[in-house]
């Protein structure tokens, strides 16, 4: 997982996915009620496969590092879906912040450039795209909340209406910690 998923799960989930394969495969099993056929689908392995990992025929860890990458990507999407619910509430309600520190880079309408920089920041995430956010997380996308909490950062303070910041493009690279809350 990356930093801001490992960041979002830590605050608005109550315990982390299980971290082993077979933990992980199980939770899977749980979630699609012993259907093999789904699993198989959803890992992109025959169904014959998932009934020997059933079985104990076939050990799951011993699986292609692909399978085991589709394995943790799939057992992350469905982990406490009512616990990521309400906290997607709660942060419509309350509001969320993003604190970070992280080199930030920017190109702007014009097409001159500033280098990228580390800067620690505190800011709010806009009200619009907290619900994105929540997709994101439950589908497990790294790349995306990276893209909405550039954008959200952006937007909150590099970008100045009215100026010639107003287009600034914002590239959120290299964080070395984020951490997100409640207002």
């Amino acid at each position: 997982m990356g930093k801001i998923l490992d960041a979002m799960r830590a605050r608005f989930q109550s315990r982390g996915t299980p971290k082993t394969a077979r933990g992980q495969f199980n939770a899977l099993m749980r979630k699609e009620k012993n259907n093999t056929a789904r699993v198989a689908e959803r890992l992109g392995v025959s169904r014959r496969s998932v009934q020997r990992y059933v079985k104990g025929e076939r050990d799951i860890t011993k699986s292609t590092p692909k399978t085991l990458d589709r394995l943790q990507e799939e057992a992350g999407k469905d982990h406490q879906p009512r616990v990521t619910a309400k906290s997607q509430k709660e942060a419509e309600r309350r509001g969320m912040t993003i604190e970070t520190r992280a080199q930030f880079g920017f190109t702007s309408a014009e097409g001159s450039t500033d280098d990228p920089r580390m800067r620690r920041l505190t800011e709010e995430v806009p009200d619009h795209l907290i619900p994105q956010v929540f997709d994101a997380l439950r589908a497990g996308d790294e790349d995306e909340l990276n893209r909405l909490l550039g954008q959200a950062l952006a937007e909150e303070y590099f970008r100045t209406p009215g100026t010639a910041a107003e287009g600034l493009d914002v590239e959120f690279t290299d964080i070395d910690y984020i951490e997100l809350d409640y207002r």
